[in-house]
């Protein structure tokens, strides 16, 4: 019985089932291929999977927040995303911005933020506007 459901699984992960909610390669390739990496990026982290089929992609990036996040929002409108800016601001060096966009049915959150000359960028993307948006950590599968 064990050897079975051992064949079983192998079998299932060979042909590539994935569990419901998951993206699988082929939509992580094609939204990712829809988040623009900022520029002076010093680290990037994902694809990961997250909940209703998204992804979630992590950028620290060696510039400060509020220019970086100007930047990211033209850099969306580049690859064709329509943004909202659902909230921004900065002082004292520091600064944040959260922007919702569409491209077609795809829907995606960006938030970013950071102090002095670092800045971190969230960025998640899924293939229709899913019922839960949260694009945080938290929310990693």
């Amino acid at each position: 019985m064990a050897g079975a459901l051992l064949a079983t699984a192998i079998t299932a992960t060979a042909i590539g089932l994935a569990a419901p909610g998951c993206a699988d390669s082929g939509d992580q390739a094609q939204l990712q291929s829809l988040i623009p990496t900022p520029a002076n990026t010093a680290l990037t982290d994902g694809p990961d999977s997250i909940s209703n089929n998204g992804i979630r992609m992590h950028f620290l990036v060696n510039a400060p927040a509020t220019a970086v996040l100007d930047a990211y929002k033209t850099a969306l409108e580049g690859k064709g995303w329509t943004v909202t800016v659902t909230n921004s601001g900065g002082r004292g060096g520091g600064g944040g911005a959260t922007y919702t966009a569409t491209r077609g049915a795809a829907y995606g959150v960006f938030t970013g933020g950071g102090f002095g000359s670092t800045t971190d960028v969230n960025a998640c993307a899924w293939q229709s506007k899913p019922a839960n948006t949260n694009c945080g950590g938290d929310d990693r599968q």
